[in-house]
């Protein structure tokens, strides 16, 4: 299909020709001789590309560049002038023209103007579709209340320049809701920069934040721009924020404070624009209550808080995640499902390592399940209990989790289960013979997710 070109000029000469030559080069050409004629082609035609002339009677082309940019802001526009001027060009380019050309016109300019402008088209196009997929990727899956109170939170705050702590525990999305600020955000076109925390030796954070300047008598040592920097404009992301040390904690507050910084090992001042999202799976108040964080950045980076609901607090979404994950793990052409018991399974688990744990179990489920539909029975040992000789998975499960907290829940969730099962789900049995309140196994049953579909009987 050939790109539609629509000319907008008062002299019948010029779009006679113009017509001519650009009908020869393959284009389909429209023509207008006011600007109030050249709005309603582009309404009722949609053209790729718009030449307009600037001084015409009535509507001139700075009015009508405007009002085009206004209806259909993707349409290119490329100015044509007998008078131009540097404030002429300045204010059309400041309203949308992709370019200015003087008369008496060169075809040859015309055309590479034109095919130019095109190219810019289609790459705008190509960004909105991948912003488009990124917001998709990124988006909060599920209809519980915990994941619509989420969204309605990151649409308030997203279009604002507001910093944003979000708190949530390991897994539970905290990089996935940064990201969705970030591509809602004015600043989208700009980077979004990343720094995890955790992962930085106390040594090197403070060059991965400000760079270093290029050290003269090293001639291996050159300059390198921090994360600040790199930023610049954008978003700058500190993931599991709780965990940097004071000293750089002390530096960024300064940063953040000023908005300008050094390099490490240089003098001059570079001033920086960026908005600042921290994630932390830690108590922070606690933390600075134990010395290990400063309250006054605490303070600064607490904005708009944030807090992203674990995966028990809406495991009316895993079915939701189950199929996401699915999906994305096998594509469209080999797609599996999972059957209703299996989602049951799932649905009684405890989760302690939230969605990531689901999303790296759904994955595995679809790479050792050779049939269309995963089953109960293809669930392993933890998540189904009643799988064949699972105490040694169980174990092998809970010794391979890195935080002991994690680990714990586990052998809670297992062993809680075992015990129930052996005395007919009757809490108070089961509290007797393991040695506890039933009212307290029944709070810690609760906070485990445990389903009990026998009489909750007491002794």
């Amino acid at each position: 299909m050939f790109p539609t070109i629509l000319i907008v000029d008062d002299e019948p000469s010029i779009l006679q020709s113009l017509s001519g030559l650009l009908g020869d080069e393959g284009f389909s050409v429209l023509t207008a001789s006011n600007g109030y004629e050249a709005l309603k082609i582009v309404e009722a035609e949609s053209p790729d590309l718009v030449l307009l002339d600037i001084w015409m009677p009535g509507i001139d082309g700075i009015e009508t560049l405007q009002e085009i940019k206004k209806s259909s802001p993707i349409v290119q526009v490329v100015i044509i002038t007998g008078h131009g001027t540097i404030e002429t060009a300045v204010k059309a380019t400041k309203l949308g023209a992709f370019d200015l050309i003087e008369k008496p016109l060169s075809i040859d300019r015309v055309i590479v103007t034109i095919n130019n402008a095109l190219n810019f088209r289609r790459l705008e196009e190509e960004n909105q579709y991948l912003r488009k997929k990124t917001l998709e990727k990124n988006s909060i899956d599920g209809g519980s209340p915990a994941a619509n109170d989420l969204r309605k939170q990151i649409m308030a705050v997203a279009p604002t320049d507001s910093w944003v702590l979000i708190k949530g525990e390991n897994g539970t999305g905290k990089e996935l809701v940064a990201r969705t600020l970030h591509q809602l955000s004015p600043r989208a076109e700009s980077p979004l920069v990343d720094l995890n925390c955790a992962a930085i030796p106390d040594a090197l954070m403070e060059e991965e934040l400000f760079g270093r300047e290029k050290d003269a008598l090293t001639e291996n040592s050159p300059r390198r721009r921090g994360k600040f920097e790199l930023a610049g404009g954008g978003t700058l992301f500190f993931d599991e924020i709780g965990d940097m040390n004071l000293t750089a904690q002390a530096r960024i507050l300064r940063v953040l404070q000023e908005q300008r910084f050094q390099r490490v090992g240089g003098d001059r001042v570079i001033q920086v624009d960026v908005r600042v999202i921290a994630a932390t799976n830690k108590d922070l108040e606690k933390e600075i209550e134990a010395g290990r964080f400063r309250e006054d950045l605490y303070y600064r980076l607490n904005v708009v808080p944030i807090r992203v609901p674990s995966l028990r607090e809406r495991k009316e979404d895993i079915p939701v995640l189950v199929n996401a994950f699915l999906k994305e793990s096998r594509g469209e052409r080999n797609p599996k499902r999972m059957d209703l018991d299996a989602l049951k399974i799932l649905s009684d688990y405890p989760w302690p390592g939230n969605v990531r744990e689901l999303k790296n179990l759904v994955g595995r489920m679809v790479i050792l399940t050779d049939q269309e539909v995963i089953r109960a029975r293809d669930l392993p040992a933890p998540y189904n209990p009643d799988a064949g000789g699972n105490g040694g998975r169980i174990e092998e499960g809970i010794l391979s989790q890195e935080r002991f907290e994690t680990a714990r829940e586990m052998f809670e969730q297992a062993f809680f289960r075992k015990k129930l099962e052996q005395f007919g789900n009757d809490i108070g049995k089961t509290a007797a013979a393991i040695g506890m309140e039933p009212e307290v196994l029944g709070d810690r049953i609760s906070k485990l997710g445990l389903s009990i579909s026998v009489a909750e009987g007491s002794a």
